[in-house]
């Protein structure tokens, strides 16, 4: 269901992005740029963390690591990641298959500056096997993100 709620919010918001399902799964960034043959830096990895009562999403490009200093100092709080649980609860998608797109709750979404190198990036679309491809600045536009520099 959560692959089909994707779809539709692209439909809805006037994009032709394709999703792309695979056989086997891609759920991490390294079986994720080996199903798609491209480094494991273009893939999009979708963080969920909790800030007190909220969450927010985090989207950096695969090989980035967050820097504990630079996330304290923008949002005034240590890094914590959401559970398994919390993160379908709020997201709608299991682990694995965390994107910024078709939410179950109203999530801040933050993009790292380390995407804005690449022309296309691929994040996960709701599922263990499934990505879209999309450029940084599309990403940006299509979930009202806010840029930000949280990695090492």
């Amino acid at each position: 269901m959560s692959v089909e709620s994707v779809r539709a919010y692209f439909r809805n918001n006037g994009l032709d992005q394709d999703v792309l399902e695979f056989d086997g799964s891609t759920e991490t960034v390294e079986l994720a740029a080996q199903a798609l043959g491209v480094e494991p830096e273009l893939i999009a990895k979708t963080l969920a963390f909790k800030l007190k009562e909220k969450g927010i999403l985090v989207v950096t490009k695969g090989t980035a690591r967050i820097d504990n200093r630079k996330f304290k100092n923008e949002f005034g709080i240590r890094a914590k990641m959401m559970t398994p649980n919390e993160v379908l609860k709020k997201t709608g998608h299991p682990v694995g298959g965390v994107c910024p797109f078709a939410l179950n709750e109203d999530l801040e979404i933050y993009l790292d500056e380390s995407l804005k190198p690449f022309k296309k990036v691929y994040p996960a679309a709701g599922s263990k096997n499934t990505c879209i491809e999309i450029t940084p600045e599309e990403l940006y536009r299509v979930t009202g993100a806010k840029w930000v520099d949280l990695c090492k």
